[in-house]
């Protein structure tokens, strides 16, 4: 019986098209290539007027408490930032406050971030990472930053990026042995 991973994307942009979703999704396809993924993908943009309303977790609607428990439940998270001024946006941050302090201890984490220049490719290290070493979840070493010049039409075109994500994809893949050997010979 082959093992499913349960794959949860948040795609922290609030436009469309988005350069950040096209990432995630980039990356889930190659993972996608290397694991058995079962994947649910969370825009902030379709969730965020109630996100930003709510100042506690019990002031969520239906929606967005599942969407919250699909974040907590996930076996691999792929977690991709649009950049606002050197930084995530607040919304983006506002929808991590919600989570359960203790929901993603040891979850692997995948961090990919989108920005207009190389000049924010440093926010995977100095803003998502200790974001989520708060929640003692597993960041995995290599992140995916891609900017504006990697896309055409909200694809991702860049030999280099798309060289960056099979190498992300290849290492996240290794932390599930069992899967990763019967995607491999399906």
């Amino acid at each position: 019986m082959t093992k499913e991973i349960k794959l949860v994307i948040v795609s922290g942009g609030c436009y469309r098209p988005s350069r950040t979703l096209a990432l995630a999704q980039a990356i889930e396809h190659a993972l996608g290539s290397r694991l058995v993924i079962r994947s649910h993908i969370i825009e902030l943009g379709d969730i965020a007027a109630a996100v930003g309303s709510a100042l506690s977790r019990d002031q969520l609607p239906a929606p967005v408490e599942a969407e919250l428990r699909q974040i907590e439940t996930a076996e691999l998270l792929i977690v991709a930032s649009p950049v606002y001024r050197g930084s995530y946006p607040g919304l983006f941050k506002h929808l991590f406050d919600l989570v359960g302090m203790e929901a993603l201890i040891n979850t692997p984490v995948l961090l990919a971030a989108t920005g207009g220049s190389d000049r924010h490719a440093l926010v995977i290290d100095h803003q998502l990472r200790p974001l989520f070493s708060f929640f003692q979840a597993l960041t995995l070493p290599v992140g995916v930053y891609a900017s504006e010049r990697d896309f055409t039409n909200y694809a991702v075109t860049s030999q280099a990026l798309l060289d960056r994500i099979k190498l992300a994809a290849e290492r996240a893949a290794a932390l599930f042995p069992q899967a990763e050997i019967l995607a491999a010979s399906a």
